[in-house]
């Protein structure tokens, strides 16, 4: 296990430009361990995210009796499937902190039947999955809060699931709509299943992920656009053989970022215009602050056209990435807003409340709505120890603001916690520090 202080300090950086290769992304790695678990066949997942997040999932899909080796030292790994019935029928699963886990596995364990404790961390447990369990248990499953109602820990119990019709809600997470599509072909044995989503969801680009892998592990899916989902009947997962999986957008942005705020060129590898993740969309609002971008089949790269320009955009698509901007926001001609981020306070910890309390001790002049967050950036960023509430995200984001924007002065930062970042990319502060130049 890496070692970490219990703080870093960043002295000021003008400029930064290199290449960062990127580790795997969380979300396509935590979604093919479970598909490869519940396929017919061994699959092969090459340069598998090194995480927290996804050393929960291997753990606790051992724990449920499904094989997996680990080739040497490398992040590929080999995992045998069990045809969607897991050998071991009861046990208890610690999922840490990772939703991207317990939400798909919980729907999986309920369509499968058994006796299974799943619970996490104490943010874990005040994280919502009320609306999975709710579409879950009136579908037949028999699954109980044993702490508060609505969020984990559950006892799932051995239910009866043949549904023809689901509903779910999307406007607070997308990961509920995820569990369900990738539970769903376990659940349509006899007769096709129609998953309905009640009103607005959130964070579409994720759903375009499940779907791509669904389709990759031979499950067909019709689609009524974003309002409901069919899977036919009588499917079963397959292995494809081998896959890849792609760098992380979401870790991506920060070193895009940096080159917007600092010259740059940087880039990224392992992500590019192919990418079936929604967050290289992040690209986009960087080019409304005016960076200019290139991008590769397996590249991107951002430099600066001088001081950022004011953004004021809805960021619902992409909300991880959209932290990013909000940093980004303190190298700005200007305010920006970043609108339609309410599911922030649903993470793993308050986003909003938390970004809008470090940005101010940088300077920044903050107005924190509901759904939505304005950054009036200060004219001289204020030496700050940034506090990080265990979330992963809140530390990449802020070391940004070590760096020297245009015609802006350096500040030392202080990132407090820096642990958390093992959750997704535990060497983050190492690939930081190598695109920085601090002389």
């Amino acid at each position: 296990m890496k070692h970490y202080p219990h703080h870093i300090d960043l002295k000021p950086a003008p400029l930064a430009r290199g290449t960062v290769k990127l580790p795997g992304s969380k979300s396509i790695s935590n979604r093919m361990l479970l598909l490869a678990a519940l396929a017919e066949g061994t699959t092969e997942i090459r340069e598998l995210l090194a995480s927290d997040d996804t050393h929960v999932m291997l753990m606790a899909l051992q724990k449920l009796g499904v094989q997996w080796i680990q080739h040497g030292e490398t992040q590929d790994f080999a995992v045998t499937g069990t045809g969607g019935m897991l050998p071991v029928h009861s046990a208890d699963l610690f999922m840490g902190n990772a939703g991207t886990a317990i939400r798909p596995l919980t729907a999986a364990l309920a369509a499968i039947g058994g006796d299974y404790t799943v619970h996490g961390v104490a943010r874990m447990h005040e994280r919502p999955i009320g609306d999975l369990v709710d579409a879950l248990n009136a579908a037949g499953a028999r699954i109980e809060y044993t702490g508060n109602p609505g969020y984990p820990p559950l006892h799932i119990h051995r239910g009866n699931l043949h549904p023809q019709h689901l509903q779910v809600r999307g406007n607070v997470s997308s990961q509920f709509l995820t569990a369900l599509l990738m539970a769903g072909p376990l659940m349509a044995k006899h007769q096709p299943l129609t998953i309905e989503v009640i009103g607005e969801l959130i964070s579409k680009p994720y759903i375009e992920i499940t779907l791509n892998l669904l389709q990759r592990f031979g499950i067909e899916v019709e689609r009524h656009g974003w309002a409901s989902f069919t899977i036919p009947a009588r499917q079963s997962y397959q292995s494809p053989g081998n896959l890849h999986v792609e760098g992380d957008a979401s870790s991506a942005s920060y070193f895009l970022a940096a080159g917007a705020i600092a010259g740059g060129p940087v880039r990224v590898e392992g992500v590019g215009r192919g990418s079936i993740q929604g967050d290289v969309r992040f690209i986009e609002a960087l080019q409304q602050m005016g960076t200019e971008i290139t991008l590769g089949d397996n590249w991107i790269e951002a430099k600066s056209n001088g001081v950022l320009k004011a953004i004021d955009a809805d960021f619902n698509h992409i909300p991880d990435a959209a932290m990013t901007i909000a940093v980004a926001a303190l190298y700005a001609d200007g305010t920006s807003t970043l609108r339609n981020i309410a599911s922030w306070r649903v993470k793993e910890t308050d986003r909003l409340a938390a970004m809008a309390t470090e940005l101010r001790k940088l300077g920044a002049l903050v107005e924190e709505g509901a759904d939505y967050l304005r950054v009036t950036p200060p004219i001289v960023l204020e030496p700050a120890a940034i506090d990080t509430y265990d979330d992963h995200r809140m530390a990449m984001c802020f070391s940004l603001a070590s760096l020297n924007g245009a015609a802006r002065d350096g500040t030392t930062v202080r990132i407090n916690d820096p642990h958390c970042v093992a959750k997704t990319f535990p060497d983050y502060f190492d690939a930081f520090a190598r695109i920085v130049q601090r002389d």
